[in-house]
């Protein structure tokens, strides 16, 4: 029930910045948690970072202190601000969406976007 649309994936020289979007669209009743997990070639998923609807955030001990998850709910979108980028950031990264579709009963949804690539040349 949510539809969400990555951009902002690019070719960077190590040491250089990104920003990755995604916006979300659908039918829901709220957002509470939206992530960007990274898949790097070969490896599995996993997360990058997260922010809670309370204003929480996470972040992977990897990229801790360098990169930064924001959302914005007026615009139904979340961020991840990339700085000091290292070749082994180069992943695949997706936007996850866990939301709330209906109240009683109460029923969550999980959601992934299609992914962008980011690469980071040394």
């Amino acid at each position: 029930q949510v539809r969400l649309v990555e951009s902002g994936g690019d070719l960077v020289e190590a040491g250089g910045s990104l920003k990755l979007s995604c916006v979300y669209s659908g039918s829901f009743r709220s957002i509470n948690v939206l992530a960007w997990y990274r898949q790097p070639p070969g490896e599995q998923r996993e997360l990058v970072a997260s922010a809670g609807d309370d204003g929480s955030t996470n972040y992977s001990d990897s990229v801790k202190g360098r990169f930064t998850i924001s959302r914005d709910n007026t615009k139904n979108a979340v961020y991840l601000q990339m700085n000091s980028l290292k070749p082994e950031d180069t992943a695949v990264y997706y936007c996850y969406a866990e939301a709330v579709v209906a109240i009683l009963p109460r029923l969550i949804s999980e959601s992934w976007g299609q992914g962008t690539q980011v690469t980071v040349s040394s």
